[in-house]
């Protein structure tokens, strides 16, 4: 009870000590009360940021993992031509079928990706329904960026090179049934989706795909010649560029929150060395050494609880708007979807709990160190000196 008593104490104290500083007491926590927001705003972004591009991603291109053909890789365009074998039916996977292919909007010819997919699927969001519904002889679907770069609109028949299975070139004129929109341009840029089985009349493939679209029920069991990569692991890329991301932005709030921690050390410097007098009273008065550093220490920590309420104050009603209205990104969209980067035309932010008590403990602990630092020498005063004044 008594230990109890003895640390309130400390907290009035330490209140009152950092109060009567008056104005250098207000800046160095305004100061770091901005750190604190900064840090908040960012992190919300990143997290809100990173929350829509997740659940795009896996609505419109990961779905719940994919098994992949061994011989297909991603990152090399050359595999596309055999990085693709035989699959058995599982109701619980959706084959998708690449082919390279060619278009000829206008007279130009711009090389894409002939992407087959069961018209019936609905494993993710593309819209390949209509494919089925369709009365044309080939419908096919394309992406809103697609369709925006080069100058193409629902209804226009645009001419078709492919090969079939024999090496053999074909063509024939396809005609545009529907352009989607999506906020992942990795299903959009340079393809062109179209219903697995007209793509399999094409090109004379039958039961072959180059990767399998794996649904929330599926249990995957070891297939020979497919390799199963979870949503996790599709998604690692994406995780990547977020941590990227915020780390180049810590350098601004790190600014701030460095300044703020110079501040606080600064004043606990000039406490050491000033308030001698003070310190050699509250010796006096029964206070052993532990417990005079810890009520130093505890003055400068006040800095940080005081920030971290006035930054809350500003912080969570902030981001809770902005949650609401979003953030619009429309000047870097356009950049973004060129670079292949996952992002909404609005990004909104989200503030967990998570991260909002560990933004607190991480401000407290880094000025609960600072204030300790200079403190310390409080331990090896000589206490008839430190009544005296004496340096």
């Amino acid at each position: 009870m008594e230990t109890i008593h003895n640390i309130l104490l400390s907290f009035r104290l330490a209140f009152r000590n950092i109060i009567s500083s008056g104005l250098r007491t207000w800046l160095t926590i305004i100061t770091l009360s901005l750190a604190f927001v900064m840090i908040l705003f960012f992190n919300s972004l990143y997290m809100g940021w990173e929350y829509q591009g997740i659940k795009d991603q896996v609505n419109w291109e990961f779905a719940e993992g994919q098994l992949i053909h061994a011989d297909y890789d991603k990152m090399d365009p050359f595999t596309i031509e055999s990085g693709h074998g035989q699959y058995s039916e599982n109701a619980h996977l959706t084959p998708v079928l690449i082919r390279q292919a060619n278009i000829y909007p206008d007279g130009r010819m711009l090389p894409i990706l002939l992407k087959g997919i069961a018209s019936d699927q609905d494993v993710v969001k593309l819209p390949t329904k209509v494919l089925s519904n369709s009365e044309v002889p080939i419908p096919v679907i394309i992406g809103q960026g697609m369709a925006q770069d080069n100058h193409l609109k629902k209804g226009d028949e645009i001419l078709m090179r492919w090969k079939d299975k024999n090496g053999t070139f074909d063509a024939q004129n396809v005609t545009i049934v529907d352009i989607f929109e999506t906020t992942v341009p990795t299903v959009d840029a340079n393809q062109v989706w179209i219903g697995l089985e007209k793509l399999n009349q094409l090109t004379g493939f039958h039961q072959q795909a180059t990767y399998l679209l794996a649904d929330k029920e599926y249990k995957h069991q070891n297939i020979e010649g497919w390799e199963y990569e979870s949503k996790q692991e599709l998604l690692q890329p994406f995780y990547d560029l977020i941590e990227m991301k915020k780390g180049g932005s810590s350098f601004l709030y790190g600014i701030l929150m460095l300044i703020a921690l110079i501040a606080i050390f600064d004043s606990q410097v000039f406490s050491v060395f000033k308030r001698q007098k003070e310190i050699g009273t509250y010796i006096a008065l029964g206070f052993t050494k532990k417990r005079v550093t810890f009520l130093f220490t505890l003055e400068g920590t006040m800095y940080a609880f005081i920030a971290t309420i006035v930054g809350s104050a500003v912080a969570i009603p902030l981001i809770m708007w902005l949650n609401k209205v979003g953030i619009p990104m429309t000047s870097n969209l356009e950049q973004s979807r060129k670079m292949g980067i996952t992002i909404d035309e609005f990004i909104y932010p989200l503030l967990t709990p998570e991260l909002f008590f560990k933004t607190i403990i991480l401000v407290v602990l880094l000025s609960a160190v600072i204030s300790y630092l200079p403190v310390r020498k409080i331990s090896k005063m000589n206490t008839v000196d430190a009544l005296k004044g004496k340096k």
